[in-house]
């Protein structure tokens, strides 16, 4: 399973950087270990946390267009839920 979520991890990272997604913040709570990246093209908000102590634990959310919450469990629901905010923009 640990192979799995790393592998996720990588394939998203992969994938947000072919895109071109921008990081917009990074916050770190040192006490929790806990690190938030709030990553952003155009109009689509992308927001990873990642436990520093075991990135493979690491959750992913976005935003739809009506500012709806949604959790990320793989790269074809983050690659889903992109395009559909990209195509409502034209």
């Amino acid at each position: 399973m640990r192979k799995m979520a790393n592998s996720l991890h990588s394939r998203i990272h992969g994938w947000i950087d072919a895109i071109g997604f921008r990081l917009n913040a990074t916050n770190t709570n040192r006490n929790h270990g806990v690190t938030f990246r709030h990553y952003f093209f155009e109009t689509f908000n992308f927001i990873e946390r990642m436990d520093n102590r075991h990135p493979e634990r690491s959750k992913f959310m976005c935003f739809d267009a009506y500012g709806e919450k949604i959790k990320i469990n793989s790269l074809l629901e983050l690659q889903t839920a992109f395009f559909e905010n990209i195509s409502q923009l034209k």
